[in-house]
């Protein structure tokens, strides 16, 4: 390449590679440009080509959005404690903080929820309270005998 073409080349912004043309060369500037237009034609053809291959190929990928709605789960806790005397408390927590702490809850409203909840948890529960109404039960006729016991002493005083 001679320098005149090398800097008409620069000014184009030509690639240096590209065919130059020799005035004195029997090929002529017009025909050595279409070989250069179907090189630069082809070269965009593939590109364009890769380019729309590559562009639909994520539309393959990609999967298609349900449009059911996709459920939010809530983590509630609730806690319900017993005690062998028969009481019960209730503790719920909602996402990690103390909603309701030490509610007092009576036993015939943890059995019925027991019981709408599952027979295993209500014949568990159940079982807990029964344990609970009978040490009462003891209670209660202890607490009669003392009671009794009572009476006659104050009978006796009264005499």
């Amino acid at each position: 390449m001679t320098e005149e073409q090398t800097t008409a080349a620069e000014a184009t912004g030509t690639d240096s590679t590209a065919v130059a043309t020799d005035p004195t060369s029997p090929e002529t500037p017009a025909a050595a440009a279409p070989a250069a237009t179907d090189a630069s034609s082809e070269a965009s053809t593939e590109a364009s080509s890769g380019a729309s291959a590559g562009a639909e190929a994520p539309k393959k990928r990609q999967t298609r959005k349900s449009s059911a709605k996709k459920t939010r789960t809530v983590e509630l806790t609730l806690t319900v404690t017993g005690t062998a005397d028969g009481e019960w408390q209730a503790e719920l927590m909602h996402q990690g903080k103390r909603v309701v702490q030490a509610l007092p809850v009576a036993a015939a409203a943890v059995s019925k929820a027991a019981a709408e909840l599952n027979p295993e948890i209500f014949e568990t529960i159940e079982g807990v309270i029964n344990e609970a109404r009978q040490q009462h039960e003891a209670k209660l006729a202890e607490l009669e005998a003392e009671v009794e016991r009572v009476r006659k002493a104050l009978a006796e005083l009264e005499g």
